[in-house]
């Protein structure tokens, strides 16, 4: 049995995405932690498909007063044979290059027509990294994971306002989703997914991470598992509460 874990940080990587065991369900369309007030986790068909190209302005009415735009405009001022561009300054077609300066890193990006959900979890690929991995066995999925700086999960914020007495610095990491296909639970991957998650947000520099699990959810309708879950893997609870309590782990 051979398992590897992988960052879901293009195309390849979203389409490792597992389904989940409910169908309603469906991680490659869920917004629920991105979008605070109308934040959802069903399964939306129109998500997987490629979003169709921005609509560009309305073309401008021709100006019959003004030359055609591939035309360069005649300036009277201008002496007769005199250039009408700065011969020092190059276009913007060839920019000057500083050879004392490095060069500017090639920042990740994905395609603007991407799934929704794959943008989600590419806007911090620039600065803080990916969003999601994926544990799979046999090169198959297995397990999936959602994480990442608490300012990108604005329902995870609005969840932290509700107990103040939340260390508020530094800031944790959060863990969102946790989930295992049905096939393979009780085998162990979600828990060694969330430890390469730790370990992961440690060497990113963060001191501590929490989860947001829901107390008596359905195994298959909660996003963020049950404390027992989390209580398993080191973390303890930091805030109590009969519903929503707030499951903190410290990173070192």
């Amino acid at each position: 049995m051979a398992i590897r874990i992988a960052d879901v940080t293009d195309a390849t990587g979203f389409s490792l995405l597992p389904r989940c065991a409910d169908p309603g369900f469906d991680h490659r369309s869920c917004d629920y932690w991105e979008e605070a007030d109308r934040g959802s986790k069903a399964a939306r068909a129109s998500w997987l498909t490629p979003a169709p190209p921005p609509a560009g302005p309305p073309p401008r009415p021709r100006n019959p007063f003004a030359p055609d735009e591939d035309e360069p405009a005649f300036n009277p001022f201008l002496p007769a044979g005199r250039p009408a561009v700065n011969p020092f300054l190059a276009g913007d077609e060839d920019p000057v290059e500083n050879p004392f300066a490095p060069r500017p890193p090639v920042r990740p990006t994905v395609a603007a027509d991407a799934p929704p959900k794959l943008r989600l979890l590419s806007r911090g690929l620039a600065v803080f990294g990916s969003y999601a991995k994926v544990l799979l066995v046999d090169d198959e999925p297995a397990a999936y994971v959602q994480f990442g700086p608490l300012s990108a999960y604005p329902r995870a914020m609005r969840t932290r306002e509700l107990y103040p007495r939340l260390p508020q610095s530094p800031l944790p990491a959060v863990i969102t989703c946790v989930s295992t296909t049905a096939a393979a639970r009780g085998r162990g991957h979600a828990a060694m997914l969330v430890e390469a998650v730790c370990d992961d947000l440690a060497g990113r520099g963060f001191a501590a991470v929490e989860a947001y699990p829901e107390v008596g959810a359905r195994p298959d309708a909660t996003s963020a598992a049950h404390p027992a879950f989390w209580e398993a893997l080191g973390f303890a609870v930091a805030a109590a509460d009969e519903r929503y309590p707030v499951l903190r782990r410290e990173l070192g």
